[in-house]
């Protein structure tokens, strides 16, 4: 990942909206390969194999490339999520009582409002009512992009509230996912995880400052994590919560391990999920497949009920007087901020897959058409709402 210092790809990489971009280009590509001639080579590069044997067929895993990208990718991707949420709570804007107060209530409510616009709409239907948390999550790097690239548009104040809002949501949908997406439980697996997270915060108590030594725990946790039934990407959050914050010197092994493995996330994994996660073949999809229960549930719950559960639970917090409005700031811009946190994507996409593995192309295509449909619609209002404020503003 290495380029000239002044060269036009060093200077994208190092924007701020960079990783959503990417991001959208990857799940742009997979929409429009899935829908061309390519769409059988797309399928095959789905389910390429891929094999890992310990000892003489102690242990094996085998799983297809989607699966892979799913279950091992993803587990970094909720490794670097906890790393996030670590120093955050610890030295960030939600370690102190008065910062966190406002974010967590507006993130609380953007889950909940969601979870109960698709649990109305989809009653009745205990199939579809799995995927109830599915418009209850925000996707950070696409929010956090659109943000970057609105620049001064958006007040500072509105750019930390998004941040802590995001974090705090990702916080609740690891919470989500360990409650209420797991299979059937193998409590010998289930033991060896509890007992090498035991080993991961053992040596955090002892000051243990080596990253190799928690990295190599952790995988032991991963396997044992997956094999359990739990889903495997618990051992990433949890691994990272045992990184020590500080060593004998000062320095944040934390920060730094949290630094070199930003851009890999950014750039490699997030895109490689998009890309296998977000196609969907359109033909046959008509209006009546777009109104059906599951994609209305989760489109309206990203558009209508992130929007009114973040904005409504700030203001309300902003109103009694128990909490600080972000300064500088609009109550229209709290609102067009509010927006952007509908944009789910890949959080609501990984949920979705959890919710409806097993249940068929039927159930994966309204996830999808849902997914990508709420998503899109939450982020242009959101943009637009912060444009027309920002120029208002100006004039």
């Amino acid at each position: 990942m290495k380029t000239p210092p002044n060269s036009a790809v060093a200077r994208f990489f190092a924007q701020e909206s960079a990783p959503g971009i990417v991001l959208a280009l990857a799940a742009l590509a997979a929409l429009l390969v899935s829908n061309s001639p390519w769409g059988a080579w797309y399928q095959f590069f789905l389910s390429i194999p891929g094999q890992v044997l310990i000892g003489d067929q102690a242990l094996v895993l085998s799983k297809p490339l989607v699966v892979w990208v799913n279950d091992l990718w993803m587990a970094v991707f909720f490794f670097l999520v906890g790393l996030e949420i670590k120093r955050e709570f610890l030295e960030g804007e939600l370690s102190g009582p008065g910062q966190l107060l406002l974010p967590a209530v507006a993130a609380l409510g953007g889950m909940l409002m969601p979870a109960l616009i698709y649990t109305a709409i989809n009653w009745g239907d205990s199939t579809a009512l799995r995927g109830w948390a599915i418009p209850a999550a925000t996707d950070i790097a696409f929010a956090l992009g659109i943000v970057a690239l609105l620049g001064s548009r958006v007040p500072v104040s509105l750019k930390v509230f998004l941040t802590a809002v995001a974090i705090i949501d990702d916080l609740g949908a690891i919470v989500v996912i360990a409650l209420f997406y797991t299979a059937n439980l193998s409590w010998p697996m289930l033991a060896g995880a509890l007992l090498s997270g035991a080993l991961l915060f053992v040596l955090n108590r002892l000051r243990i400052t080596r990253v190799d030594v928690y990295i190599v725990v952790g995988l032991l946790m991963w396997v044992c994590v997956l094999k359990s039934g739990v889903h495997a990407t618990l051992a990433g959050v949890i691994t990272a919560l045992a990184i020590p914050m500080r060593d004998a010197r000062g320095q944040s092994p934390l920060a730094s391990i949290e630094h070199g493995l930003h851009p890999w996330v950014a750039f490699g994994v997030l895109p490689m999920f998009a890309f296998t996660n977000a196609g969907v073949v359109l033909d046959g999809v008509s209006f009546s497949t777009l109104m059906s229960p599951v994609p209305l549930g989760i489109g309206l719950g990203l558009v209508a009920g992130k929007a009114i559960g973040v904005f409504g639970a700030a203001l309300l917090m902003v109103r009694s007087g128990l909490a600080q409005a972000p300064a500088h700031a609009s109550t229209l811009q709290l609102l067009g901020v509010s927006m952007l946190c509908g944009i789910g994507f890949t959080m609501s996409l990984f949920i979705g897959g959890l919710a409806f593995a097993g249940l068929g192309p039927q159930f994966e295509l309204q996830l999808k058409l849902g997914v990508l449909g709420g998503s899109l619609v939450a982020g242009v209002l959101g943009t637009w709402l912060l444009r027309t404020q920002h120029r208002s503003h100006a004039r």
